[in-house]
């Protein structure tokens, strides 16, 4: 028995049926991402909004929720029982700090990249552990080691093609450093704080066999100092200056929720949320001009853009 083929107009219906369940989707698709663009922002408004931390009496947030040192394997040993000096961006020279700290070991223009000084004062702080005057461009969070890969003359350290871990990794050209923005873990009491590394010092910047080997810091000044940290790690830890704690190296992923990813165009955290808002938004813009191409082809009027 010969089969009837179904009417043209029954073909049509179900390719009509089709293709309206397609952008249908995409349409939800649409409306869906933008939605959740718009919830985004809304949170972030709400968490503006909301109440600040309590602050000490110096001004100082308090943390009632200390982050604790992960137990999951790494490939970096801490150092232990370091004597810890707070550093600031803008610095003005001084008896402990020869340098002024407009500029860093890397960054001619420290200061104006970070969006003015980064006031030590406890009072002129915030609850986000960043200035009050200014929202930073750059990472609150940051440190100085005493060891420099860059030499005067675009030349790299001899040492460090064998003494830095990840020197093969991240390798361009000589002259260009590897070491500038690497995480580290700091350890002061049951609390840990994490911060990129974005100057040297205190006072030496050839301290390789302590930066990345077993020696103690060379350093004799400050009771031989090893590390640097900003207000913002002092302010976390609760840590004075001259306070001692232990520091490791830790890789992006071993990195917990904090503040330490609110903020700076430095921050891997932050490149990695542009990156993804950047791909939703090319994703949903495909399926507009999808959208509306059926449309215009079809003769159909097209659906009022959703904003």
């Amino acid at each position: 028995m010969l089969k009837v083929p179904p009417p043209k107009s029954t073909l049509f219906m179900f390719r009509r049926l089709a293709l309206s369940h397609l952008f249908a989707t995409a349409s939800v698709l649409l409306v869906g991402g933008e939605l959740c663009a718009q919830t985004r922002s809304a949170a972030s408004v709400v968490a503006a909004a909301a109440p600040a931390p309590r602050a000490t009496q110096a001004g100082v947030p308090k943390v009632f929720a200390p982050t604790l040192p992960r137990t999951s394997y790494s490939r970096y040993e801490w150092k232990t029982d370091i004597v810890a000096t707070v550093f600031w961006i803008g610095e003005l020279p001084g008896e402990n700090n020869p340098t002024p700290n407009d500029k860093s070991s890397w960054d001619q223009e420290w200061q104006k990249n970070f969006g003015g000084t980064d006031d030590p004062n406890g009072m002129n702080r915030g609850a986000n552990y960043a200035p009050k005057a200014f929202t930073p461009k750059l990472n609150p969070f940051y440190i100085a080691l005493p060891y420099n890969d860059v030499m005067e003359g675009s030349l790299t350290r001899p040492d460090a093609y064998v003494k830095i871990p990840w020197f093969k990794q991240r390798f361009k050209k000589p002259g260009t450093t590897v070491i500038k923005g690497q995480w580290l873990a700091i350890r002061y009491g049951n609390k840990v704080c994490y911060a990129q590394w974005e100057d040297c010092g205190p006072f030496v910047t050839d301290d390789v066999d302590y930066v990345f080997g077993r020696a103690r810091p060379k350093n004799p000044k400050n009771n031989g100092a090893g590390l640097d940290i900003s207000p913002a790690v002092r302010d976390y830890l609760g840590m004075p200056s001259g306070g001692r704690c232990d520091w490791r190296f830790v890789d992006v992923g071993e990195i917990p929720d904090g503040p330490w990813r609110w903020y700076g165009t430095n921050n891997d955290f932050i490149h990695r949320q542009t990156a993804g808002q950047r791909q939703m938004d090319s994703r949903l813009e495909e399926l507009r001009r999808m959208r509306d191409q059926y449309f215009r082809q079809n003769g159909a009027l097209a659906p009022a853009r959703v904003r």
